[in-house]
């Protein structure tokens, strides 16, 4: 029940970006996030540990400035087949966010709608 709520925050936080043209995510998501510019010369110290989904979400977006663009950006593009980390968030969290997300209505350009 917890996670519910949690994931309900989620969703409501990223009504903020309902409206956001999906070109204008991506653009936001290529220029400002980390994963695209952080390791332009240096793989990162702890690529060879072994991490599960929600520890490499956290060090691998920690202090990214567009992780809701990414989980929006995400959420519209895959849906539930969404795999990897994205805005922060591991794939479990991200199809348990999905029906949440979706409840919250229509999106800009080809989001889903309940």
């Amino acid at each position: 029940m917890t996670t519910d709520f949690w994931l309900i925050g989620v969703a409501w936080r990223l009504d903020r970006l309902r409206w956001v043209p999906r070109s204008d995510l991506v653009q936001l998501v290529r220029q400002d996030g980390s994963c695209m510019w952080e390791w332009a010369e240096d793989e990162p110290a702890w690529q060879d540990d072994y991490l599960i989904d929600r520890e490499l979400a956290a060090r691998l977006c920690s202090g990214c400035p567009v992780q809701d663009e990414c989980l929006e950006l995400e959420l519209r593009t895959a849906g539930l087949d969404t795999v990897g980390v994205w805005g922060a968030m591991s794939e479990d969290d991200r199809r348990g966010l999905y029906s949440h997300w979706c409840q919250r209505g229509e999106r800009a350009e080809g989001g889903p709608t309940p």
